[in-house]
């Protein structure tokens, strides 16, 4: 939408390793089109950047309603919003074909969104700040409760993040600021030391009171991972409305 790739070179990034990606909605097609078509489309319609929405329940990150729109991808946990249009995109993910074979399918639904700041979205120096603030105080009762992610499962997951993290260090498209792709790796590697604490399960809490602290202690974090992840896909966006790129 920025004009860095072109609408092809977006559409395989889109798809990655799934099977295909269609859109369905589209103001002007009558039925499911194609990514490349679709995103030639919206920039037809007057799109020039779209922001990511990361909603969980009770905190509708990046949306703007209205309801239905916010349900939808309330329940899908993600959405795409449109700059530029008062659309928004929701992803509906299908797996087929026999196990040891399984291919993804995707379809977007595009949606009338209303045309608002996105909730609870942070400018990128607020949310470095509030990942180093979140880490910092969670890091300190984890560690008094002992529930911290440890041992060989622990150390293989960061591992594999790091592996992954060192084979694509591209990790937001062409023409984001340095800044963004920084806040992005804190945060993506905050989410992921939260998804260890919780799949641990009660870690070394072991009554009703640890537990509670716990999870006080991981709620805000991963709150503020996700908060922070949403700022930075959206920083490209932010900073053309503001006119400094």
């Amino acid at each position: 939408m920025a004009g860095f790739v072109s609408p092809d070179d977006a559409a395989l990034a889109i798809v990655g390793e799934d099977a295909v990606h269609r859109v369905e909605g589209l103001p002007g097609e009558s039925g499911p089109v194609g990514l490349t078509l679709a995103l030639g489309r919206l920039r037809a319609l007057g799109v020039t950047g779209l922001r990511v929405a990361l909603p969980a329940p009770g905190h509708p990150l990046g949306l703007s309603g209205p309801p239905e729109f916010n349900a939808r991808a309330l329940e899908a946990e993600e959405a795409a919003v449109c700059h530029g249009a008062a659309l928004g995109l929701v992803p509906e993910v299908s797996e087929a074909g026999p196990e040891g074979d399984v291919h993804v399918e995707v379809v977007w639904h595009c949606l009338p969104v209303r045309e608002a700041p996105p909730a609870d979205v942070p400018s990128l120096g607020e949310a470095e700040r509030e990942l180093a603030e979140a880490l910092r105080d969670a890091t300190e009762v984890l560690s008094r409760l002992d529930v911290a992610g440890s041992g060989p499962v622990a150390e293989a997951a960061i591992d594999a993040y790091r592996a992954r993290a060192e084979r694509g260090r591209e990790i937001l498209a062409p023409g984001y600021p340095p800044r963004a792709v920084r806040v992005l790796e804190l945060a993506q590697r905050v989410g992921l030391l939260v998804s260890m604490a919780y799949d641990s399960g009660h870690g070394g809490a072991v009554s009703a009171a640890e537990m509670g602290a716990r999870t006080q202690a991981l709620r805000p974090v991963e709150r503020t991972a996700r908060r922070a992840q949403v700022a930075a896909y959206n920083a490209m966006v932010e900073e053309r409305e503001r006119g400094t790129r």
